[in-house]
């Protein structure tokens, strides 16, 4: 926008979508960590249960490998 020369008002309004959204990436992180942990905890606890089995233990394991690969390549 601005090597087109934008309205300077619609390029403040756009740096503060930009600084609003770089605020809640951090919030999100740590409800998406607290969402990831109470998973595992259930997960646990069917297994500890054995009725550890089924198309939705499958897909909620499934989720938690594809979560934990994302926080591994954000902290490298």
């Amino acid at each position: 926008m601005k090597e087109k020369g934008a309205d300077p008002y619609d390029l403040k309004q756009q740096e503060n979508v930009l600084a609003e959204s770089r605020m809640m990436i951090p919030d999100c992180r740590k409800r998406l960590e607290s969402s990831l942990a109470d998973l595992k905890e259930i997960l646990a606890e069917l297994e500890e249960a054995k009725q550890k089995e089924g198309p939705e233990v499958t897909e909620a394991e499934s989720t938690v490998a594809d979560i934990e690969k994302l926080f591994e390549t954000s902290e490298s």
